[in-house]
Protein backbone atom coordinates (compact mmCIF):
# COMPACT_ATOMS: atom_id res chain seq x y z
CA UNK A 1 0.00 0.00 0.00
CA UNK A 2 1.15 3.64 -0.81
CA UNK A 3 0.89 6.48 1.83
CA UNK A 4 -0.16 9.57 -0.42
CA UNK A 5 -0.84 13.29 1.64
CA UNK A 6 -2.79 15.38 -0.37
CA UNK A 7 -3.24 18.97 0.39
CA UNK A 8 -6.67 20.47 1.77
CA UNK A 9 -8.25 21.88 -1.67
CA UNK A 10 -7.47 18.43 -3.37
CA UNK A 11 -9.10 16.66 -0.15
CA UNK A 12 -11.69 18.78 0.16
CA UNK A 13 -12.28 18.43 -3.79
CA UNK A 14 -12.42 15.05 -3.16
CA UNK A 15 -14.64 14.47 0.36
CA UNK A 16 -11.46 13.27 2.07
CA UNK A 17 -11.64 13.50 5.61
CA UNK A 18 -7.75 12.19 6.68
CA UNK A 19 -5.15 14.40 5.48
CA UNK A 20 -3.48 10.84 4.13
CA UNK A 21 -4.89 7.92 2.33
CA UNK A 22 -3.70 4.72 1.10
CA UNK A 23 -3.67 3.15 -2.88
CA UNK A 24 -2.99 -0.38 -3.81
CA UNK A 25 -0.49 0.11 -6.67
CA UNK A 26 0.31 -2.82 -8.98
CA UNK A 27 4.21 -3.41 -9.08
CA UNK A 28 6.69 -1.44 -9.00
CA UNK A 29 4.95 2.03 -7.76
CA UNK A 30 6.27 5.22 -9.95
CA UNK A 31 4.25 9.01 -10.18
CA UNK A 32 2.31 7.57 -12.88
CA UNK A 33 1.22 4.55 -11.22
CA UNK A 34 0.14 6.22 -7.88
CA UNK A 35 -1.19 9.29 -9.44
CA UNK A 36 -3.37 6.48 -11.96
CA UNK A 37 -4.87 4.99 -9.13
CA UNK A 38 -5.69 8.28 -7.35
CA UNK A 39 -7.96 9.49 -9.99
CA UNK A 40 -9.41 5.85 -10.80
CA UNK A 41 -10.60 5.86 -6.99
CA UNK A 42 -11.50 9.70 -7.09
CA UNK A 43 -11.90 11.10 -10.43
CA UNK A 44 -12.95 14.20 -9.71
CA UNK A 45 -9.63 14.83 -9.22
CA UNK A 46 -8.97 14.12 -12.63
CA UNK A 47 -7.40 17.02 -14.24
CA UNK A 48 -6.25 18.74 -11.15
CA UNK A 49 -2.66 17.40 -10.35
CA UNK A 50 -2.23 16.58 -13.95
CA UNK A 51 -3.23 18.01 -17.44
CA UNK A 52 -5.31 15.48 -18.83
CA UNK A 53 -4.48 14.98 -22.41
CA UNK A 54 -0.42 15.91 -21.42
CA UNK A 55 -0.28 13.96 -18.49
CA UNK A 56 2.03 16.65 -17.44
CA UNK A 57 2.18 17.90 -13.89
CA UNK A 58 -0.07 20.67 -13.00
CA UNK A 59 2.04 24.28 -12.62
CA UNK A 60 1.24 24.65 -9.17
CA UNK A 61 1.64 21.13 -7.80
CA UNK A 62 4.89 19.46 -6.26
CA UNK A 63 5.59 16.37 -5.59
CA UNK A 64 7.65 15.15 -2.54
CA UNK A 65 9.36 12.04 -0.70
CA UNK A 66 11.54 11.37 1.29
CA UNK A 67 12.64 14.89 1.55
CA UNK A 68 13.14 14.69 -2.15
CA UNK A 69 11.48 16.69 -4.91
CA UNK A 70 10.54 14.34 -7.44
CA UNK A 71 8.46 17.08 -9.71
CA UNK A 72 11.02 17.09 -12.67
CA UNK A 73 11.67 12.99 -12.55
CA UNK A 74 10.13 10.99 -15.30
CA UNK A 75 6.75 9.48 -13.99
CA UNK A 76 7.89 6.39 -15.00
CA UNK A 77 10.57 6.17 -12.76
CA UNK A 78 10.38 4.25 -9.19
CA UNK A 79 9.60 5.95 -6.20
CA UNK A 80 12.38 5.11 -3.32
CA UNK A 81 12.25 1.76 -1.37
CA UNK A 82 10.70 3.58 1.74
CA UNK A 83 7.22 5.02 0.19
CA UNK A 84 7.01 1.69 -2.04
CA UNK A 85 6.95 0.05 1.27
CA UNK A 86 4.47 2.12 2.93
CA UNK A 87 6.81 3.34 5.39
CA UNK A 88 7.12 7.04 3.96
CA UNK A 89 4.33 8.99 2.52
CA UNK A 90 4.45 10.43 -1.38
CA UNK A 91 3.32 13.89 -0.87
CA UNK A 92 1.57 16.22 -3.18
CA UNK A 93 2.11 19.93 -2.60
CA UNK A 94 0.02 22.97 -3.62
CA UNK A 95 2.73 25.41 -4.40
CA UNK A 96 2.53 28.72 -3.00
CA UNK A 97 3.32 31.84 -5.57
CA UNK A 98 3.22 35.81 -4.67
CA UNK A 99 5.09 39.08 -4.99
Amino acid sequence: MIRVALPAHLRSLAKIADREITLEVDGRPTQRAVLDALEARYPMLRGTIRDQDTQLRRAFIRFFACELDLSHESPDAPLPDEVAAGREPYLIVGAMAGG
